[in-house]
């Protein structure tokens, strides 16, 4: 499996700072409030494809992670996106870093893959480039067959423990979200979701799809300009601007019915209803939409490859499995619904586009003095063309053209 990504190789600057700092154990959470020029500090063992292009967005001066960014687990693609931005990766720092050695907000700098403060310095880690990350990348790819046999392996043996999914005992929500004879469009921060949300634009405008937000996708649905009808998740991502948004709240709860996530709702005096069930969820959203009589449900930035998944951390992807059996063929990706949805011009459409342009181009012109004038010379050099090819071809006795019957005489033309 070559999952090898073509890498430029960028110059990184070899000290950073002083600059202020941001920490935190959580990326996704980092990356709410680091601004461009931080030096970002996180603890993320083989970083994801996701949180390395969130980071990226954020343009911090340096990333410097407590654990290893390829652990060699599998080709995971997040640290050659950072590399290949310019921004300098620094590995390996230890958990000591987040032991109070460091302050949120504090002036350090970076220099030579050592952390300093006033110079002196605090924690030393391994500085990555291209090359190491493409060696790294290709030992992980040497053992993916050993990998992709374990998760099928996990697969097979999950799908009898989330079994609920399966049956009618699935405990789905009442909700006041009206699905019936609808569609619905299930947004996850995934692979490519910006991209794919911004080619649904013409799909959503015709359509008016039920909007579902699974956590942090519900942000992605307010930066793209749309509004939410419903959130669903464990409410751990999603921001407060979100959740008080006016959309329907799901929390995903365990199977026995704690839901984690309802304190949260309920500090912000937002109402919400839980639904118990196994899985992801995204998986419940799904099975939500579909339950509540969703006519297609359309899935943006879902995770449905091996890679994916292992970039979630999950061993397996029995859930996932047992809901798409379950929802059938009401699912449709959304690359295929942006294809659909994508306007193509023609070259007769082109053509004829660009011809009333010079027509009315033409009739603008025309109607003022500059232009007649103008119009006037345009048709006096045609008159002497054709008068030159009346001599060439007939000789001296053939009569000249007769000039445009619109022309104006060139012996009288003055230019205002």
């Amino acid at each position: 499996m070559i999952l090898r990504r073509t890498r430029e190789r960028v110059d990184i600057e070899a000290a950073v700072g002083p600059a202020i700092v941001r920490i935190d154990r959580r990326t996704k959470d980092l990356t709410k409030r680091l601004q461009p020029g931080d030096i970002a500090i996180i603890r993320h063992a083989d970083i994801d494809r996701v949180s390395a292009e969130a980071l990226v967005d954020c343009r911090p001066a340096a990333v410097l992670n407590a654990h290893r960014s390829v652990s060699g687990a599998y080709p995971n693609l997040g640290p050659g996106i950072i590399v290949s931005a310019g921004i300098p990766l620094i590995d390996d720092f230890g958990e000591d870093l987040f032991d109070g050695r460091v302050e949120e907000g504090e002036e350090l700098s970076v220099a030579e893959g050592s952390l300093l403060r006033d110079g002196e310095e605090i924690a030393t880690g391994t500085v990555q480039t291209a090359d190491t990350i493409e060696t790294a990348m290709a030992d992980a790819e040497s053992g993916m067959t050993e990998v992709l046999s374990d998760f099928v392996e996990n697969t097979v043996e999950y799908v009898q423990k989330d079994s609920d999914l399966l049956t009618d005992g699935l405990q789905v929500p009442q909700v006041r979200t009206s699905f019936q004879g609808r569609h619905a469009l299930i947004v996850v921060r995934g692979y490519h979701y910006k991209e794919d949300l911004a080619m649904l634009r013409p799909y959503i405008r015709e359509h008016r799809p039920v909007l579902i937000g699974v956590d942090g996708g519900a942000d992605a649905i307010l930066e793209a300009g749309h509004q939410p009808d419903m959130i669903v998740g464990d409410m751990d991502s999603v921001s407060d601007a979100a959740l008080t948004s006016g959309a329907e709240i799901v929390v995903h709860a365990y199977k026995d019915g704690r839901a984690p996530g309802v304190e949260r709702v309920s500090d912000l005096g937002v109402e919400c209803v839980t639904f118990p069930a196994s899985g992801t969820s995204e998986d419940i959203a799904m099975l939500l939409a579909d339950d509540k009589g969703a006519q297609l449900i359309v899935a943006v930035g879902t995770h449905d490859t091996l890679i994916e998944f292992l970039d979630k951390g999950r061993k397996g992807m029995a859930s996932t499995f047992i809901t798409r059996l379950r929802v059938g063929s009401k699912l449709l990706d959304a690359k295929g619904v942006s294809l659909l949805y994508r306007q193509r011009i023609g070259t007769m459409q082109l053509m004829l586009l660009a011809l009333a342009g010079l027509v009315a181009l033409g009739a603008a012109v025309s109607a003022t003095a500059a232009g007649q004038t103008a119009f006037g010379l345009l048709a006096a050099q045609f008159d002497g063309f054709f008068q030159w090819l009346g001599d060439l071809f007939g000789g001296s006795s053939a009569e000249a053209l007769p000039a445009a019957p619109w022309a104006p005489d060139t012996h009288e033309l003055s230019i205002p």
